[in-house]
């Protein structure tokens, strides 16, 4: 009997370490077939990862005496106290991820995929770019033609870097153009970029840091940026800038 086929449940169930073994070796071979997904599941473990960052001080801290006085002096029915108590988890819960997917959150989950993705795609030696710069035009055009709107690939030459070539990768609201550049030391940085319907709040420079390597991210206008690399954290904000500064005069 073939092994049913894996689905999102498996690949959440995955990441949270809730499957068995047999289950969970079949969904490790089944990413092993499909690199594109790899870097959505390692997105999911990064999002877990920033919440228990975020939240875990909280959920740890002791619950206040009056709180618990309070709870000792009302005898509940157990249905009763049950259904508060589910009631209360799902209100945090909802809570917790409308506060993830709304508003100021939304830039550092576009951030933690253009890190994941970065992670995945410098490694691979063989085949680290979909379409490499020598075809640049083509990547640009390609690119721009599936975000709907102009892209640009920054000339790095002067930061000691040269553009390699770039791919397009799934995002949480439409895909993301990354490009990638190279040095002659063999040290590699990503820009992914996205696209909006509409003009967003504009930010300025974030930075967020994952197993020594870091991205800068930004808001500018109805774009949005994350340069990554591993490389050290102040000169990596020095390229960030110049990426910042060609982009944006050349949209005014």
């Amino acid at each position: 009997m073939s092994a049913s086929p894996i689905t999102e449940i498996d690949l959440h169930a995955y990441v949270d370490g809730q499957l068995e073994t047999s289950r969970r070796a079949e969904v490790e071979a089944f990413l092993a077939a499909h690199p594109d997904v790899v870097a959505e599941v390692q997105a999911w473990r990064m999002q877990n990862q920033s919440l228990h960052d975020i939240y875990d001080n909280v959920l740890n801290e002791p619950v206040p005496l009056r709180l618990t006085g309070a709870l000792r002096s009302r005898r509940w029915p157990r249905g009763i106290a049950a259904g508060v108590a589910w009631l209360s988890c799902g209100l945090a819960a909802g809570w917790l991820a409308h506060g993830w997917m709304q508003g100021p959150a939304q830039p550092r989950t576009f951030a933690q995929n253009a890190l994941a993705a970065h992670v995945l795609y410098t490694a691979e030696q063989r085949h680290p770019v979909e379409v490499t710069a020598q075809q640049e035009a083509h990547l640009v055009a390609w690119l721009s033609k599936r975000l709907s709107a102009p892209i640009r690939a920054p000339k790095l030459q002067e930061q000691g870097f040269g553009l390699l070539g770039g791919r397009l990768l799934p995002g949480q609201d439409g895909p993301l153009a990354q490009l990638m550049y190279e040095s002659d030391k063999g040290e590699r940085l990503t820009l992914t970029v996205r696209h909006a319907s509409q003009a967003q709040s504009e930010t300025g420079f974030k930075v967020m840091e994952q197993g020594g390597n870091r991205a800068f991210y930004w808001i500018d206008s109805e774009y949005g940026y994350a340069l990554s690399g591993s490389i050290d954290k102040r000169k990596l904000l020095e390229i960030a800038q110049a990426v910042y500064l060609q982009l944006h005069q050349s949209s005014n």
